[in-house]
């Protein structure tokens, strides 16, 4: 068992896989995660972001919002979430926003209920359309999950984990000495996400960090990702996360802490004509 609170749900002994994760991997990206904070801020400056852009989640979407969130305020709250921002213009396009806003209000509805967490989702995903250039959808809806609740909800978006794909953090922390020719057997499934959070719960306090646990695991999920980011350097990852910038640039940008430019208040979300809008200084994630 990880270092969790008592209100973060664990995983049912008969439905946990097992996760071989890499001890030492995992050492050296906090290294890394902490001695890149120390350059820019400190950790805790990150810890507060992720907080922050829950604190917008819930400020845009909390108690019953969701229901008459007007499109301009989904849009902005799109600039958030990296790998939605760029392609959510299209899926407004062609599903409709008042679809896509009647599929989160059913996601989030009996959001307390975690053994529904798969159903949900799967059901909001089913909105969209069944092709490649839709796969953003699932990390659309695990996004809103995990911001509106996340000592319930860890983060379950495809650069997590994509067992279909068979590529993610999990692949990035495997232990192994051929993890890239080999076929995790581990499902995208709310209990396999429980379980890697209470890993990388355990892994950290084990390693001295008792406070900041939640926001601690998403940035030490998003620094491995830019490891694999600066490594492989692909046409998509270019595309996404791509410039050159402090040594944290990656992992904020795929947790969306680099929603909005603190020099030209424009968000990273793109309309379908490729403009990017402008929000209020009240919402900045600086």
């Amino acid at each position: 068992m990880g270092f969790l609170s008592a209100k973060q749900p664990s995983a049912p002994e008969q439905d946990r896989p097992v996760l071989d994760l890499s001890g030492p991997i995992l050492k050296a990206a906090l290294e890394r995660l902490i001695i890149a904070s120390d350059g820019v801020g400190g950790i805790e400056k990150y810890c507060d972001a992720v907080r922050l852009k829950c604190a917008l989640f819930h400020d845009m979407l909390g108690e019953g919002k969701i229901a008459t969130l007007p499109q301009a305020d989904f849009e902005e709250l799109c600039a958030f979430m990296a790998t939605v921002r760029r392609r959510i213009a299209k899926g407004i396009e062609q599903v409709g926003y008042d679809k896509i806003r009647n599929a989160i209000v059913a996601l989030l509805d009996g959001a307390q209920d975690t053994t529904t967490a798969d159903q949900r989702l799967a059901t909001f995903v089913a909105v969209f359309p069944a092709d490649k250039s839709f796969r953003w959808a699932r990390d659309l809806g695990a996004e809103i999950l995990h911001a509106m609740n996340p000592e319930r909800y860890p983060l379950m978006t495809k650069w997590v984990w994509d067992a279909k794909a068979n590529t993610g953090v999990i692949r990035e922390i495997w232990h192994g000495d051929n993890v890239d020719h080999m076929v995790i057997d581990a499902p995208d499934t709310y209990v396999m996400f429980v379980v890697l959070r209470e890993e990388l719960s355990q892994f950290l306090s084990e390693n001295g960090v008792f406070r900041d646990m939640l926001q601690y695991i998403d940035l030490l999920q998003a620094q491995i990702y830019a490891d694999y980011i600066n490594a492989q350097g692909g046409t998509y990852l270019r595309t996404d996360f791509a410039t050159e910038g402090d040594p944290l640039e990656h992992s904020r940008r795929i947790l969306g802490l680099d929603g909005v430019s603190s020099r030209t208040g424009r968000t990273k979300f793109k309309t379908i004509d490729g403009s990017a809008s402008v929000v209020p200084e009240t919402k900045y994630l600086s």
